[in-house]
């Protein structure tokens, strides 16, 4: 394989490395973004990933893109640590924050189910090892003897990684729902809601639903989670009559599956995506937190 950059250390030696970088960026970012669930902390995974790839000897470097993911997964199980740790002083539910996909398709190219906000979710609930394990495998199809060298485990301890990964996904994972029916379901869901209409609502929800809302302290952004379909349904209902007065609703592709966005006053002020079952909507995701609606409009928008 052609050496990634046969230059001394200087100006071209700098611009080889940029565009080395450049061309892996798009799967950098999927990786982080997959591991940690935030723009932003993927963005500075990115950073510190360049400077990395800046002070390394890279000549000596055979597979540039495979060393620049292994340093972006290494530093992503690290941030993870630490993130969590952070979060404890979260205010209310924590979710991923989301992302448009319809402007960067190539995001969720490979193995898009990796991607959804219901995935992000469940990916919470694994260690770190494990969950980079699992994205490297599930997401970007990497074969076991590269996950191992990434997470520094031997083969078999690499597939046993992916393997109880699954295991302990298994359990909350439901059949994947068409984007038609998904969007169908959406659009009755927001009319329920809007008309405050809690018999329309409970046909529509899966008997353990939970409606989770990341507010962070925002206004009228409920604090703990809702659960059951009953309970659910009258939350709903009871905020009917004021919450959708003044805000309009687009459509837009978030983290690869239908989803809308309620904006008042030219500001986006709360996303909101389901997560279907053949049973009905399973999760409610409200997302109102502002600092996490900052990736969710189109490039026209």
């Amino acid at each position: 394989m052609n050496r990634a950059d046969s230059t001394q250390p200087g100006d071209d030696g700098l611009s080889s490395a940029a565009a080395v970088f450049a061309a892996s960026r798009r799967r950098l970012f999927g990786i982080a973004y997959r591991m940690l669930g935030s723009v932003a902390d993927a963005e500075d995974i990115l950073q510190d990933t360049w400077i990395r790839w800046q002070a390394a000897d890279r000549h000596e470097i055979v597979e540039p893109a495979a060393f620049l993911a292994t340093i972006t997964t290494r530093l992503s199980i690290n941030s993870l640590q630490s993130a969590r740790v952070r979060r404890e002083t979260y205010i209310g539910p924590w979710l991923p924050e989301p992302i448009n996909t319809e402007d960067d398709p190539a995001l969720g190219a490979e193995r898009g189910e990796a991607l959804t906000l219901a995935m992000l979710i469940l990916l919470e609930k694994l260690t770190p090892t494990e969950r980079a394990a699992y994205v490297l495998r599930e997401a970007l199809d990497y074969p076991y003897e590269r996950i191992a060298e990434v997470v520094e485990t031997s083969v078999a301890g690499a597939r046993q990684l992916v393997s109880r990964a699954r295991k302990h996904l298994a359990a909350d994972r439901r059949a994947v729902v068409e984007p038609t029916q998904h969007r169908r379901l959406l659009e009755a869901f927001l009319k329920a809601a809007q008309h405050g209409d809690v018999a329309a609502l409970e046909e529509l929800f899966a008997q353990d639903v939970v409606s989770y809302t990341d507010g962070n302290g925002a206004k009228l952004a409920a604090r703990i989670p809702v659960a059951g379909r009953a309970r659910v349904a009258a939350f709903v209902a009871a905020f009917a009559h004021h919450f959708w007065t003044g805000k309009e609703i687009d459509w837009v592709e978030i983290n690869g599956r239908p989803a809308a966005l309620l904006i008042e006053g030219g500001t986006v002020t709360t996303a909101i995506s389901l997560t279907p079952s053949s049973d009905g909507i399973l999760q409610l995701l409200w997302t109102m937190a502002p600092e996490k609606l900052r990736h969710v409009t189109t490039a026209e928008s």
